[in-house]
């Protein structure tokens, strides 16, 4: 394996875990420092925060290559993580997640800047893969080590501090991406239309992922239940994306992946029963796996558009999506019902064909 798919690799799937982690950190939080889970229900979203604070200047941080931003995100996201698992107050707690966040979003600027190329599709695939896959276990790690009364599982954190210090440590200064040569301008319509579609691929994705356990919820489980069967997103995720460098090469996997997208959010709709939205919850994981990373693909690959710029934009389009869609799911939940909510995906998949269709 290349060493800078390595890197991407490694960061990839240490900010899959963290962000998951975080999240199943909440109602640890919470009860450790004695304020409701809604007072720090906030704080994945620092991820979102991040991505938005940095794409504007993700063209400056990478300017010199993709070193710097690696070696910083690895060490903010090593120190968030460790900050999160000793918090003793609420303060400390929200600074780890403000550093998790913008660690998170210089990764997001790197990725696609170190594996810009004709396989940036199978690439992306690939390190996203390992990112799922590490989102997957950092649920039970934090459950199982909770479960044993020793030690609080808000320590499952420190999991991820070896490796990205490993990559910190052992990262060397690679030579800047070509650039655009001076006065050539990417064609602004191409653009903004694959711009676009990692804003629609990203924001179907959150959907599920921020809701998938209010939805089990709502069906009847009781919140530890329905955590765990959350998961199933997720793991669907993960098997598409380690199917996915196989499949970019043999089929059409955004036209099917949609389909298949469509066909579990129907089943997440129309189902009763928790075994049922369950396996539509893997179904739509296993159609969503490759639409983010071919989307950006695309947008690393528009004609006469740096890396860097299109690592700016990708960065741009991921905060926007997961601060503005999970949102509107639940604004519409707020009018019919979180089953009916889940409806919002279909015209999202609907436009994400249309504006593939134009690139």
């Amino acid at each position: 394996m290349a060493s800078h798919v390595r890197q991407a690799g490694i960061a990839q799937a240490g900010l899959g875990y963290a962000i998951t982690a975080l999240g199943a950190c909440i109602v640890l939080l919470a009860g450790d420092f004695g304020v409701p889970p809604e007072e720090l229900a906030w704080l994945p979203a620092t991820f979102g925060f991040g991505l938005l604070a940095l794409a504007p200047a993700g063209p400056l941080l990478l300017r010199g290559g993709p070193h710097a931003a690696l070696t910083g995100g690895s060490l903010a996201v090593a120190a968030g993580a460790t900050l999160l698992a000793l918090a003793p107050g609420p303060a400390v707690a929200v600074a780890g997640a403000l550093l998790l966040g913008a660690g998170g979003a210089a990764f997001a600027l790197v990725t696609p800047a170190l594996l810009a190329g004709p396989a940036a599709a199978v690439q992306l695939t690939r390190v996203n893969a390992a990112s799922s896959s590490a989102a997957v276990l950092a649920p039970a790690a934090i459950g199982g080590l909770n479960a044993t009364g020793l030690v609080s599982g808000r320590l499952a954190l420190l999991v991820v501090v070896p490796p990205l210090l490993y990559l910190a440590a052992t990262n060397r200064p690679t030579a800047a991406g070509p650039r655009a040569a001076p006065g050539i301008r990417p064609e602004a319509g191409a653009v903004a239309r694959r711009w676009a579609v990692v804003v629609l691929a990203v924001a179907v994705e959150f959907c599920f992922t921020i809701w998938a356990v209010a939805r089990l919820a709502e069906a009847g489980l009781a919140a530890a239940s329905a955590a765990a069967l959350g998961t199933a997103f997720p793991i669907g995720m993960a098997l598409g994306r380690l199917a996915g460098p196989a499949l970019i090469r043999r089929i059409p996997v955004v036209p099917i992946g949609a389909a298949v997208t469509a066909a579990g959010t129907l089943l997440v709709v129309a189902a009763n029963t928790p075994a049922v939205i369950t396996a539509g919850l893997v179904v739509a994981g296993a159609g969503v796996a490759t639409l983010y990373p071919v989307a950006l693909a695309g947008l690393v690959g528009t004609p006469r558009l740096s890396a860097a710029h299109a690592a700016s934009l990708g960065a741009l389009a991921s905060g926007t999506a997961i601060l503005a869609a999970p949102a509107a799911l639940a604004r519409l939940a707020d009018a019919v019902d979180m089953r009916l909510a889940f409806l919002i995906t279909l015209p999202l998949l609907a436009a994400l064909l249309l504006l593939r269709r134009r690139q």
